[in-house]
C-alpha cells in the first residue's frame, strides 16, 4: 500500500505541473547542485556516518518499485521533495534544524551585536550610531575587528540544541494538528499553533544564552569571556537572572513565531504550490516572513534586551529621577524585573519612540537570518532524507539480486 501511494503521489505531482513526469525530479536535482552540490559532495561521507543514528525513531520504509516500461523514470531522476517517504525522521529534522540554527546565528552575529547596542536606552556617547553600517565601522575602528563577534561561542553552543528541538517539534506538531484540523491539506491555524509550541522549547534552551550574549555585546562590557560572565551573573544576581526575561521572550516570540510560520507557509503555497525543494522560494519566503514578524514585535524585543542587559545607565537614570516621572531616591532601582516594569522603564526613558529603537537593525538582521535558517534547514532535510531513501533503495535492489 505504501509503495503504491508513494508512486501515485509522484505521478500526480508531475502531472499537475503539465510536464513530463521526470521534469520535477530533474529540476529539483539541478537546484540541489546549484545551491550546495560542492558542499554536499565534501560532506556526504559525514552524512553517511550519521545515517544509522538518524533513522533510529522512524525508519524510512523500503519502497518496492514495480513499474511498467512506460512509467520507468530515468536513472538520475531524484525523488520529489514532498514525495519522499512521509515527513522524514525526527532525528533528520533535529540535525537539519541544529545546522540551520548554528549557521543562522553565526553568520548574522555582527548585525545582532549592532541591534543590541542600538536598543540601548541610555547609550554611552561613544556608542551612539546613525545606522547599522556606521555602527559596524565604528565598532571595528575603535574596539577591534573581532569585537562584533564577542559572545559568538555562547550563541553557537545554545543555538544547536535550541533549533534542533524547535524544528523537530514544529514538524511533528504541524503534521499532527493539520491532520486533526484540515485532514490532507495545509492548515494555517496548525502552522501558527505548532510554531508557538515549538517556541516554548526553543526559548527554554536559548534564554540563558541570550543573557550572556547580550551582556557581552554591550559597549564597555566588563566581562573577560563567556565563563566570566556566567560566574559574575550567578554570584551577583543568582541563577534566576538567566531566566529573568523568559516570560518577556515568550511574550515576544509566541506572536513572532506565529506570524513567522504562518507567513512562511502561506508564501510557500503561493511560490511553491507543489512543495518541491526550491531554494529560491524557501529563501524569499523566509526573508519576508522574518521581516514582517520582526517589525511587528520590535517593542517587545526592546524590553527583552533591557531585562537581559540590566543597562547600568538606564538604572542610574531611574534612580536619579530622570525622565517623565518622580524621583524615587538613590538606589531605588537595583534591577529591572518583569515585562510591566520593563515597559514602564522604556516609556519613561524613551517615550513611544523608545519602543522602536533598533527596528532597522532588527529587520536587517531578521531578513537574512530567517532566509538562511529556512534555506539551510530545507537543504539538509532534503539531502538527508534523499540519502536515506537512496540507501534503502540500493539495499532493497541488492537483496532482490
Amino acid at each position: 500500500m505504501e509503495a503504491d501511494g508513494f508512486v501515485r503521489k509522484r505521478r500526480m505531482t508531475a502531472e499537475t505541473t503539465g510536464n513530463d513526469p521526470g521534469v520535477a525530479g530533474a529540476s529539483a536535482g539541478a537546484e540541489v547542485r546549484w545551491l550546495g552540490g560542492r558542499f554536499w559532495g565534501v560532506s556526504e561521507s559525514i552524512v553517511g556516518s550519521l545515517t544509522p543514528r538518524i533513522g533510529g525513531e522512524t525508519e524510512l520504509q523500503t519502497v518496492d518499485f514495480t513499474l511498467s516500461a512506460q512509467d520507468a523514470q530515468p536513472e538520475d531522476t531524484e525523488p520529489d521533495y514532498e514525495g519522499l517517504p512521509q515527513g522524514a525522521s525526527t532525528s533528520t529534522h533535529m540535525l537539519a534544524g541544529a545546522v540551520a540554527g548554528i549557521m543562522e546565528h553565526c553568520l548574522m552575529f555582527p548585525i545582532d551585536c549592532v541591534k543590541t547596542r542600538m536598543q540601548s536606552l541610555q547609550p554611552d556617547p561613544a556608542a551612539r550610531y546613525r545606522n547599522v553600517m556606521d555602527a559596524l565601522r565604528r565598532i571595528v575602528a575603535t574596539e577591534g575587528v573581532w569585537r562584533p563577534m564577542r559572545g559568538l561561542n555562547a550563541t553557537a553552543v545554545g543555538a544547536g540544541p535550541a533549533h534542533a528541538l524547535y524544528f523537530a517539534s514544529y514538524e511533528k506538531l504541524k503534521k499532527t494538528l493539520s491532520d486533526v484540523i484540515h485532514p490532507g491539506a495545509n492548515s494555517h491555524l496548525a502552522n501558527g499553533t505548532a510554531g508557538c509550541a515549538a517556541t516554548l522549547l526553543h526559548d527554554a534552551v536559548m534564554n540563558p544564552t541570550e543573557v550572556v550574549k547580550q551582556r557581552m555585546q554591550m559597549y564597555n562590557s566588563p566581562y573577560r569571556g563567556v565563563m566570566d560572565c556566567i560566574r559574575a551573573v550567578w554570584q551577583k544576581e543568582g541563577p534566576a537572572a538567566f531566566y529573568r526575561s523568559y516570560t518577556t521572550q515568550l511574550t515576544m516570540n509566541v506572536p513572532f513565531q506565529a506570524l513567522h510560520f504562518m507567513t512562511y507557509e502561506y508564501l510557500q503555497e503561493l511560490l511553491n504550490p507543489h512543495r518541491q525543494y526550491n531554494p529560491s522560494s524557501h529563501m524569499l519566503s523566509g526573508a519576508l516572513a522574518g521581516a514582517i514578524a520582526a517589525a511587528t514585535t520590535t517593542p517587545l524585543d526592546v524590553c527583552k534586551t533591557l531585562l537581559n542587559t540590566q543597562e547600568s545607565l538606564a538604572l542610574s537614570s531611574l534612580s536619579s529621577g530622570q525622565g517623565p516621572g518622580q524621583s524615587q531616591g538613590p538606589g531605588a532601582h537595583r534591577h529591572i524585573s518583569g515585562l510591566a516594569h520593563a515597559f514602564r522603564t522604556v516609556y519613561r526613558l524613551g517615550g513611544l519612540k523608545g519602543f522602536f529603537r533598533g527596528v532597522q537593525a532588527r529587520i536587517i538582521y531578521q531578513m537574512p537570518s530567517t532566509a538562511i535558517s529556512w534555506s539551510v534547514y530545507e537543504f539538509f532535510k532534503y539531502g538527508l532524507t534523499k540519502h536515506q531513501h537512496n540507501k534503502r533503495k540500493t539495499q532493497h535492489m541488492e537483496a532482490e539480486i
